[in-house]
């Protein structure tokens, strides 16, 4: 489902303070129909968990658009032409959180379907206190200490501009900007998730 462009631009440049961002806040669907076989959704399919074993027989993975190797599911929402936020809150032993396009490959183990290992998507990945940004197979790691669990994410399509923040209480730390992307497709939130972990989408309030 493509996001049309909408009115709501009222600050220039990147937004500054959290209140800033949340006016791009913006409510995330995820796709089951994208989600490896071994991912379990609850609370209202905003979170997913990553069960290996679950004694039930699943037929997802005959989809075109299925993940059948990497442990991934997209969101139904297509970004384009302006500027979006949200946050997602993880918990265990590790997830990538990023967008890729929509033509991204679903089936097989090569990197051309894992998120950020490929030139068609961007993700950071979080994993205990490390985190690493990654685009085209490159990883950048970052430096910065991470004390809350929280990542905020900010997309400005017409500017190709996509960045990760980690949210404890009002305060915001950059993680990592993608600058100066091309953009030239719509952009699909993402999320992969690793053994005993989870990720759940958050609600959010538009300022």
């Amino acid at each position: 489902t493509l996001v049309s462009p909408v009115s709501r631009d009222i600050t220039f440049g990147i937004p500054k303070t959290r209140p800033d961002f949340l006016h791009y806040a913006f409510q995330l669907t995820l796709d089951t129909d994208t989600a490896h076989r071994n991912l379990c959704f609850s609370d209202q399919n905003r979170k997913v968990t990553l069960v290996k074993s679950r004694g039930q027989s699943w037929t997802r993975s005959h989809l075109l658009k299925t993940f059948d190797f990497w442990e991934q599911v997209l969101c139904w929402e297509g970004l384009t032409g302006a500027r979006y936020y949200w946050e997602a809150d993880w918990r265990g032993k590790g997830v990538f959180i990023g967008v890729t396009y929509e033509s991204i490959q679903r089936k097989g183990r090569g990197l051309d379907s894992g998120l950020g290992y490929n030139v068609k998507s961007w993700s950071l990945q979080c994993s205990g206190t490390n985190y690493s940004a990654w685009h085209d197979n490159i990883e950048t790691k970052i430096t910065a200490k991470v004390s809350s669990p929280r990542i905020g994410v900010y997309v400005d399509h017409k500017a190709g501009t996509l960045s990760f923040y980690s949210i404890s209480d009002s305060t915001m730390i950059l993680l990592h900007s993608f600058l100066s992307e091309d953009f030239s497709e719509p952009l699909y939130p993402g999320f992969g998730v690793g053994v005993q972990s989870s990720l759940i989408l958050c609600q959010l309030e538009r300022q």
